[in-house]
């Protein structure tokens, strides 16, 4: 009667540590993480999605991504969440932010934190912690630590995608605007006028690639995506409205297949670090309703009323 107790006590204690070992397991797939590479990159494999980040050492985003669900490769060029262009008033930072000196870590917590340091050219730090929120889900945080003040400082964030999500949407004032052809080659959607007014001060003129933006309309919310068929997946890019002031592309099917961020458009005093947050989400949403509720969603995760 003793050993059959015992026995048991042993198969009970067996299944309810099948159980917690399966809660744990399941939360892990939950929560990715990345892992350290080669050559300065770091891998990651969401169980959904799967590719690198800061390929050969660079600050160029996530490259090489695939959603494994549909085998679709979501990235092209440069990658997604990329650092492109540092700009203020007639003024822009190097050529590109991915070709600056810069170093990365791995953080405890399975995020990866990028710091572009200031130069004698570049009178600020850039500090990007790249973590993921769930299988589906990349936040991305910006700081800035000025030494200088910066006038209408901008993060120019860049994304660009494969062939297969030649679909540009953006959240104007009339709702998810196509962003077609009609309308001009590079579109943009500020904030409001205010902020428009940085498109003329001399930014964009500023070689290489000096860009005439058309303004379309202003943004309802920060929140655009890409999309292809219907059976694709949905990229969906989000920030803040303090934190992102104009939601830029290029017209549907235009071969860059990109979306671009900018970020802060404010002052930025020495001495005074500035954050800012985005958000990418790759989602198979039925409506552009689902993909308002995911902005809803990120908006009470952050605790910001826009």
């Amino acid at each position: 009667m003793i050993d059959r107790a015992v026995a048991s006590c042993v198969w009970a204690i067996v299944f309810l540590t099948s159980i917690v070992c399966g809660v744990v397991a399941a939360g892990t797939a939950d929560s990715p993480v990345f892992k350290a590479g080669e050559s300065g990159s770091y891998t990651f494999d969401t169980g959904l999605l799967r590719g690198s980040l800061c390929a050969n050492g660079k600050s160029s985003g996530l490259t090489s991504v695939v959603h494994i669900p549909t085998g679709t490769r979501l990235d092209k060029g440069s990658g997604i969440f990329g650092y492109y262009r540092l700009l203020a008033t007639n003024q822009r930072y190097g050529r590109m932010g991915w070709d600056l000196p810069g170093q990365s870590r791995l953080l405890d917590d399975g995020a990866v934190e990028v710091t572009l340091p200031a130069a004698e050219d570049r009178p600020f730090e850039l500090v990007a912690v790249y973590r993921w929120a769930d299988r589906a889900t990349l936040d991305l945080e910006t700081t800035i630590k000025p030494r200088a003040d910066l006038s209408n400082f901008e993060v120019f964030l860049a994304s660009y995608f494969s062939e297969a999500l030649p679909d540009p949407y953006v959240r104007a004032r009339g709702g998810f605007l196509l962003a077609e052809r009609s309308y001009g080659d590079w579109l943009t959607f500020p904030r409001d006028r205010a902020v428009a007014k940085f498109l003329r001060d001399g930014r964009w003129e500023k070689e290489p690639y000096p860009v005439t933006w058309t303004v379309v309309d202003e943004l309802e919310e920060p929140v655009a995506f890409r999309r292809g068929g219907e059976s694709a997946p949905r990229v969906v890019l989000m920030a803040p409205r303090d934190d992102c002031f104009a939601v830029s592309t290029p017209y549907q099917g235009e071969s860059h297949y990109s979306l671009y961020l900018s970020l802060f458009g404010r002052d930025i005093k020495a001495g005074e670090p500035a954050t800012v947050r985005s958000r990418l989400v790759v989602a198979m949403p039925r409506s552009g309703r689902d993909i308002l509720d995911l902005y809803q969603d990120y908006r009470k995760q952050l605790n910001v009323e826009k």
